[in-house]
């Protein structure tokens, strides 16, 4: 990944994470919480692609499995969040613009299902029974309400700024001056009819020349003064 998706990603993960933790976990909502680092890395990958959405993921995800309060396995998040990453990174938009709203609310509640689902998985794999005791249809639909409702504030906002990014003034400014010397380079060859590889070839052949007529100049006055 480029320097400044990596520094725009982890500082939008982090915000996300700070605000999920210190924010919406205390809300006590009823059923799932919503989850705005989901949100975040959704953003990401429909401007990033699958592999930078897999990446996003598994960072954000591994992160939020070592802050306080997890208590969950170590890398647990970090599965799902890498996969729903990539898979959302599936939906990129061609041109990275959206013509409506509703390929990505359709993202938003396919990813929120299936994280809910995934993390459950992992979790049944693990041993961990948490899932069946609170309620997976509760889980699964108090998720994608809370995340549908919370989208239209931070998913555009994410994108916008993951676009803005891609945008580097510096890169294109060096692309203009190599297109300008590109050009300049150019015109100096063929207006002059020299390559500027080969001005010493040039010179060489203009003196040449020079010689041969001051030659030619010499014997036609011999002949006249004869």
């Amino acid at each position: 990944m480029r320097v400044n998706r990596i520094l725009l990603s982890t500082s939008l993960v982090v915000v996300a994470l700070v605000l999920q933790v210190s924010v919406l976990s205390r809300l006590h909502l009823p059923g799932a919480v919503p989850d705005v680092l989901l949100l975040t890395v959704l953003g990401l990958a429909m401007v990033y692609g699958h592999v930078g959405g897999a990446l996003v993921g598994f960072g954000a995800g591994l992160l939020a499995d070592l802050v306080p309060p997890a208590d969950h396995a170590a890398g647990r998040y970090a599965l799902v969040l890498c996969v729903i990453g990539y898979l959302a990174g599936l939906a990129k938009p061609e041109n990275g613009r959206l013509k409506s709203a509703t390929g990505p609310m359709l993202v938003v509640v396919a990813a929120a299902v299936g994280t809910t689902l995934l993390y459950a998985g992992v979790g049944a794999l693990v041993g961990d029974t948490a899932a069946r005791h609170v309620g997976l249809g509760s889980l699964l639909f108090t998720a994608a309400l809370y995340d549908l409702l919370l989208a239209p504030f931070v998913v555009p906002g994410i994108m916008a700024l993951a676009r803005r990014a891609e945008n580097d003034p510096l890169a294109e400014t060096n692309t203009s001056a190599k297109k300008a010397t590109d050009i300049s380079s150019g015109w100096l060859s063929s207006g002059t009819g020299l390559k500027i590889g080969g001005q010493r070839g040039g010179l060489g052949a203009l003196r040449t020349r020079a010689r041969t007529r001051t030659a030619r100049v010499g014997r036609i006055k011999g002949v006249k003064r004869l």
